[in-house]
């Protein structure tokens, strides 16, 4: 079926909009303001320390409602109805396979390391590397940015077989996912978003390794109890987070360690590695290696300096 994306211009009242199209027959909006733009990247910070550019010029002076109709009489009568209320919006025409199936050509097999290979999967794949196969469509993680290269290629270095992993801030579960696929035999993660369990179990599968996996929810920073339940021993901590949360969470990585084990860390933006560094040695961590891909950097330490 063919669709139309109505976008009208809110002028900077977009609630009000919103009501004068119901009125008109119009329903499921999508609201992109500037403001609220801005205002969600100043309140959530801890989350991230670079925003594409192309997401803020996309929202940079935005005032605007969307909504879709069917390319039909009803439809088109929706639209009409708007026009005669004074309101001039623009149409953009889209089909059902282009909501369902066209992101999907944007991820192809990506090789990391010298033996693993990330696979959407729908794709096949007939080369020799290791693959692990994954689903992008929900949480961060596909294998495609430097921070998850970096990560990905210092599980492939250090997972050990039969070895411990816990991965805080799991995302899809790329991380984890690639440790048990090489040969670790228990895989532990931790993600504050609630959609976490249900992204990595079914990631998980698509490897068969999801008796390898426990996944929690919580903060891990802020819940003791949580901490606790995570426990301790791994031979392998992982966290592909930001510097704002690697920073605060360096005084805890040593109890999740085992005496050998390390901690490998990125989501580290050009300009934050010096506060990490120094937040990680503050902690008794010892930087062995700092990586360094395009403007991202990583850190892989051993435990608490005795």
């Amino acid at each position: 079926m063919d669709w139309l994306e109505v976008s009208v211009d809110a002028h900077g009242a977009p609630e009000a909009l919103c009501e004068r199209l119901a009125a008109l027959g119009a329903e499921s909006f999508v609201i992109e303001d500037e403001r609220d733009f801005q205002s969600f990247l100043e309140n959530n910070t801890q989350y991230w320390d670079f925003v594409d550019d192309k997401l803020t010029a996309d929202f940079q002076g935005a005032s605007r409602v969307k909504f879709w109709v069917a390319d039909d009489a009803e439809g088109l009568a929706v639209i009409a109805r708007v026009r005669e209320a004074g309101l001039w919006p623009e149409l953009k025409r889209v089909r059902d396979a282009d909501w369902e199936n066209n992101w999907r050509e944007y991820y192809k097999p990506v090789e990391i390391g010298q033996r693993l290979v990330i696979v959407p999967e729908w794709e096949e794949y007939g080369g020799d590397r290791i693959p692990v196969r994954l689903d992008p469509g929900l949480l961060f993680g596909t294998g495609d940015h430097p921070t998850t290269k970096m990560c990905l290629a210092a599980v492939e270095e250090f997972a050990a077989p039969g070895g411990r992993v816990l991965d805080i801030g799991c995302g899809s579960g790329i991380l984890g996912i690639a440790a048990a696929v090489l040969g670790c035999a228990d895989v532990t993660a931790a993600d504050v978003d609630e959609k976490a369990p249900e992204i990595v179990d079914a990631n998980a599968a698509l490897n068969g390794v999801e008796d390898k996996f426990t996944v929690f929810v919580g903060d891990v920073i802020a819940d003791g109890r949580l901490r606790k339940k995570l426990g301790g021993g791994y031979g392998l901590v992982l966290a592909n987070i930001v510097a704002d949360v690697i920073i605060p969470l360096a005084p805890y990585v040593s109890e999740f360690m085992a005496e050998d084990g390390l901690f490998v860390c990125s989501g580290i933006i050009d300009g934050r590695e010096g506060d990490v560094a120094a937040a990680l040695e503050a902690a008794g961590l010892r930087i062995l290696r700092h990586e360094h891909m395009d403007e991202w950097h990583c850190y892989i330490c051993s435990g608490r300096v005795k």
